[in-house]
């Protein structure tokens, strides 16, 4: 079958997997444009409204007339779920193939990911809100101490109150998996040199590291306050230190190097679990997946 000519009524699940700044969006970009797909972000930073350029959502500009879903979902704030984003994904992926379009889902938050190709089944513990009213009242260091105290496993974001609170309340199972549901997928993780990877988070770093991201961070600690959880993660800790004088730009910028270093390294613990994966570098990732469309 000819680049392009993707069957309609079998278009597959796309996944492409791999950890943060590893080219995931630039591959899937690609691709769409090619297989006349639309991408879904499977990424738990990027669900929340005016969290833009410290989420590296990709721009306007950068999405090159790709049709992108997964995007400014919730407020800060808003309680949202690996079990609302499922039941998002699912109904998007119906609708893409429904208008003959290729569903790409594209993440770094591996639960979030696996929800949707291993069509999870949540447990009602996990929505238990009087459990949760009562973890919520317990600091960073008390969730993680708990944990460790009844022998629960951490989750891939060991510092999100939300994905501690989850794990403690399914007792740290995860949801049961039901595989019958996207049997037909094409399943990528980007495989990427320790030292390359390390550069483009450095370069990433470089990029959003500036006056831009700052006030966006402001305004947005203005609207809903720096303790929100959506502004817990990733680089707005860092820069409310900043604007509080604790850190310079260049040791915020270097500090953010390293969250996003191990942030990468716990994606990558999470996705090497899964035996499914075709693990490919990004030069050749793009070439493997034509070549499984073009076998169709």
């Amino acid at each position: 079958m000819a680049a392009g000519a993707v069957n309609v009524n079998e278009t597959p699940l796309i996944v492409i997997v791999g950890p943060t700044a590893s080219g995931k969006t630039s591959l899937a970009i690609k691709v769409a444009q090619q297989f006349s797909g639309e991408i879904i972000s499977a990424d738990s930073r990027a669900i929340y409204r005016g969290l833009d350029i410290g989420t590296a959502k990709p721009s306007m500009k950068e999405r090159d007339g790709v049709v992108h879903w997964g995007f400014d979902l919730v407020n800060p704030g808003e309680r949202f779920t690996a079990a609302d984003f499922k039941r998002y994904a699912d109904a998007k992926i119906a609708d893409i193939r429904l208008r003959g379009k290729v569903p790409i889902l594209v993440g770094g938050t591996g639960l979030y990911v696996d929800s949707v190709v291993y069509d999870y089944t949540f447990t009602a513990a996990s929505n238990d809100l009087e459990l949760r009213t009562k973890f919520e009242q317990k600091s960073l260091a008390e969730l993680q101490n708990y944990c460790n105290k009844h022998n629960i496993q951490l989750p891939e974001n060991n510092k999100n109150k939300r994905y501690i609170i989850n794990a403690i309340a399914r007792n740290g199972a995860l949801p049961q998996k039901n595989t019958d549901k996207y049997k037909d997928k094409i399943l990528v993780g980007i495989m990427t040199d320790k030292t390359v990877l390390k550069e483009r988070i450095r370069k990433r770093a470089k990029t959003i590291v500036n006056d831009t991201t700052i006030n966006e961070a402001m305004q947005a600690a203005q609207t809903w306050g720096w303790d929100n959880e959506a502004m817990t993660g990733n680089i707005y800790p860092l820069i409310r230190k900043y604007v509080a004088g604790e850190l310079t730009r260049s040791e915020l910028e270097e500090k953010f190097c390293m969250l996003d270093w191990r942030l990468a390294k716990r994606q990558l613990t999470w996705l090497r679990r899964n035996s499914e994966i075709a693990w490919c570098d990004l030069e050749h990732a793009y070439s493997y997946i034509a070549q499984r469309l073009a076998d169709r």
